[in-house]
């Protein structure tokens, strides 16, 4: 494991719930994540994280004074996980709402096509080419999901999950940045052994 207590590791914190899980599990890392809800401020790290759970417009205002700011930080180079909803907001757009996303994917935010929703609990994480998933040894992740995201280009998507016969990206990588919709952090020890190799491949 890097020296990983003088990294810096930022959760940049737009509203969204969970952010206790999340940084649970960063800090059994070997450092505690700093919780920034300045997004000019959030990209002043050496590696960036979106948490989930929580509505698009809103996480998108909170966005919106750094977004050109952390869009160019992403470009550059700063890793960056985005859980969830986090995943979301590196789309363009979605339609559970106006606002902008990063566009450091392109594609849109789509409503799962299921009748039970939101999806909540287990599902498989299917064809999975990331190694992140190899390392950390999970298969089964945990979603608390009623979107999900529909990229324009399926190259970047790395595992699928299937609800309901709706066939969608459980994860995708362009980079430096890697997105999940499931929760790794809730995804039992497996989960949090992904964020963890996500931690050491970046901070290497």
């Amino acid at each position: 494991m890097p020296e990983s207590r003088h990294s810096r590791i930022t959760i940049f914190d737009y509203g969204a719930g969970n952010l206790h899980s999340l940084a649970k599990a960063v800090a059994s890392f070997g450092t505690a994540p700093v919780i920034e809800v300045d997004p000019a401020r959030a990209i002043e790290t050496d590696v960036l994280l979106l948490p989930g759970v929580g509505a698009f417009t809103p996480a998108a205002e909170r966005l919106a004074p750094g977004l050109v700011a952390m869009r160019a930080a992403l470009a550059a180079g700063l890793p960056c996980l985005g859980i969830c909803l986090g995943m979301q907001l590196l789309l363009e757009t979605s339609d559970e709402g106006p606002g902008a996303g990063l566009g450091v994917i392109p594609g849109r935010v789509e409503r799962i096509r299921a009748e039970r929703l939101p999806q909540i609990g287990w599902n498989a994480a299917d064809d999975a080419r990331d190694p992140l998933f190899a390392e950390s040894g999970l298969r089964d992740v945990y979603y608390a999901n009623s979107f999900i995201c529909r990229p324009t280009d399926l190259a970047c998507v790395t595992s699928w999950s299937t609800h309901e016969g709706d066939r969608f990206p459980a994860s995708v990588r362009v980079g430096r940045t890697v997105g999940v919709q499931f929760h790794p952090e809730k995804s039992s020890s497996a989960g949090v052994a992904f964020v963890h190799a996500f931690l050491r491949e970046m901070l290497a």
